[in-house]
């Protein structure tokens, strides 16, 4: 009998429009960001075991492609101040919380992408 494989982590493929002005924006929102060094346009952005990927897609349309990725973190709030003090475009919706126990924010970016941000609600 095999042994059963596990899983280690997730990487999101997210479509963008202007790699470099992506990696900017998840620069400026604290990633440690970088581009592939070979022939096609794509990038990495990573932040504590976190790991998006990004490809320059000029089919991509933010209003029928865009992507959505939940990232969990311990403290959404203190993100969310993080994110807006950045001043990046896009939209910065204020946390909330959820009836099903996180508190949470969002942030769609000029792609089109929305991130939802959510911490677990302290008892």
């Amino acid at each position: 009998m095999t042994e059963r494989a596990e899983f280690h982590s997730v990487a999101p493929v997210i479509p963008v429009l202007d790699l470099k002005a992506a990696l900017d924006r998840y620069r400026l929102l604290g990633f440690a960001v970088n581009e592939y060094a070979g022939d096609d346009d794509y990038g990495f952005a990573e932040r504590d075991g976190v790991s998006l990927h990004l490809t320059d897609w000029a089919e991509h349309d933010p209003k029928r492609t865009a992507s959505v990725v939940y990232l969990y973190v311990s403290d959404a709030d203190a993100v969310y101040d993080e994110w807006a003090a950045a001043g990046v475009p896009g939209r910065l919706v204020r946390p909330v919380d959820a009836e099903y126990g996180l508190r949470e924010f969002a942030y769609i970016d000029p792609d089109g992408t929305l991130h939802r941000v959510g911490s677990f609600l302290r008892d």
